[in-house]
């Protein structure tokens, strides 16, 4: 295959010859993937609304036996790009995948590509992984990311189990343990294995339901209009959550039924933001910001909690070091197995976040935007390269109660001013700058304020670098600031 070098071949087929116990310590490792997740939506994270109607038994067990993450972000708001970031260890502009669904070249090294070459079963199943591409795409497109090697044979031959896409909503929710199990089924008894498990919960599509949860009762942020249609939308979100921890405690009861607990470092993470007000699609917090927990039997103190700032592109370095194989060439993650195990750990003083093309208009924001930014552990700085675009939030435009509603309060006047400029201001500020500590839901933007004047240039020269050792395409942001009146 054309993107195993000589060298790797050669090592990968020196290993066949070892014998089994060399795999026998290096531990299982099962990533499972929320969709639309952002935190705090668990009860182990402190949300209110999922500990006051009891949303998240499993996964609030989950985090007790863990190491949870309080400051875990994705490299991207949207699904795909995020999703190769995490396998690449790279960000989406690093490989060139910015456009939604836009795999990542043929020759992008993937850390599951590794893992198999140092004797790993590696596979993936639950609902798609967008590694290489949308699940499905015009023919001509298809085509050619076949000639390509983005997609088809060529690309599903690195992995021992592939399944593009399986749904677990509504009656499959029940169906997961099978899908489990039947992965599972064909993994050596001499190997270890890695196996992706993703999760459609909780993305948009999830219907009328939310028996239980009582949209008057909701404690709702400070960034959203309290209407109707705002509440209502979002207990139906939370009943999704509720699916999803069904769901999770599913496949955490195969896991120990098939004697596999003890072995296995489980992972849990949301792959980017959720689809309501402010959040997917956007680089504000709740864009980026998600949970993460992992457990590891006998290496991670269980109920341990860290703070330290963590990107996905940091997850393929740490699962390799774990499996105790080296990095791939060209990844920019920081390895942070040493915070697993308690040891002293740095950690990073920044993540960096893009927002590129999403499924969607390209007049709007929802479907083209082109932003950056810089998060640090008290400031989230955004770099918005076309302010034409009003924010129109992603997945929420058609016949949505929610945005329905904040349209329609807008026309009759009840809005409130703070509500009126965060949805509704043209253009929008090409640079926002957020103190997240004294200001949690952004609402006030410092940019350009004397006050904060070093710590914008600060953040702004970081982004101008980081930008530089992508190699991205867009106006650096000093360039832009050059030229603002």
């Amino acid at each position: 295959m054309k993107f195993i070098s000589g060298n790797r071949l050669y090592l990968a087929l020196g290993l066949l010859f070892l014998g089994s116990s060399v795999f026998a310590a290096r531990p299982n490792i099962l990533l499972i993937l929320s969709d639309d997740h952002s935190a705090p939506h668990l009860g182990a994270y402190g949300d209110p609304n999922c500990k006051k109607f009891g949303l998240t038994p499993n996964l609030d067990a989950f985090a007790r036996e863990s190491m949870l993450f309080q400051r875990a972000y994705t490299a991207a708001p949207q699904c795909a790009p995020s999703r190769i970031s995490i396998f690449a260890g790279r960000s989406p502009v690093g490989v060139a995948a910015t456009r939604f669904a836009q795999p990542a070249r043929a020759d992008t090294l993937l850390f599951t590509d590794l893992l198999r070459d140092h004797g790993y079963w590696v596979g993936l199943d639950g609902r798609h992984q967008h590694l290489d591409g949308r699940n499905r795409d015009s023919p001509h497109v298809t085509e050619a990311l076949i000639e390509q090697g983005m997609r088809g044979e060529v690309f599903e031959s690195r992995f021992d189990h592939f399944v593009r896409g399986a749904k677990t909503k509504g009656a499959e929710l029940a169906k997961v343990p099978e899908k489990f199990h039947a992965a599972l089924d064909g993994v050596p008894a001499e190997k270890p294995f890695f196996l992706y498990f993703g999760f459609n919960q909780p993305h948009r599509g999830w219907g009328e339901d939310h028996e239980g949860i009582d949209p008057a009762e909701l404690e709702l942020p400070d960034d959203w209009p309290d209407l109707p249609g705002v509440r209502l939308d979002y207990a139906r979100y939370l009943a999704d959550v509720r699916d999803l921890d069904t769901g999770f405690g599913l496949i955490m009861q195969a896991l120990a039924a098939r004697g596999l607990a003890e072995n296995t470092l489980v992972i849990f993470m949301g792959d980017n933001g959720e689809a309501l007000l402010r959040g997917k699609g956007t680089l504000y917090n709740r864009g980026l910001h998600v949970p993460l927990m992992v457990r590891w039997p006998g290496k991670v103190k269980p109920g341990t909690v860290s703070d330290k700032l963590i990107s996905g592109v940091d997850l393929a370095p740490t699962l390799l070091r774990v499996a105790d194989v080296p990095a791939g060439e060209g990844m920019t993650g920081l390895d942070f197995m040493p915070e697993l195990l308690g040891q002293p750990f740095a950690g990073r003083e920044q993540v960096f976040g893009e927002r590129g093309w999403h499924f969607g208009p390209i007049t709007r924001s929802d479907g083209f935007d082109l932003s950056r930014s810089v998060t640090t552990q008290r400031y989230n700085y955004i770099y918005n390269a076309i302010p034409e675009r009003s924010y129109t939030p992603v997945d929420m435009v058609k016949q949505n109660i929610a945005y329905d509603d904040i349209k329609a309060a807008r026309q009759d006047g009840s809005l409130s001013a703070i509500h009126e400029r965060i949805y509704f201001q043209n253009p929008r500020p090409i640079f926002e700058l957020y103190d997240l500590a004294a200001d949690p839901f952004e609402l006030n933007n410092l940019a350009g304020q004397e006050s904060v004047q070093q710590i914008e240039t600060d953040l702004r020269e970081e982004l101008d670098r980081w930008m530089v050792r992508e190699s991205d395409f867009l106006p650096l942001p000093s360039h832009a600031h050059q030229n603002t009146p």
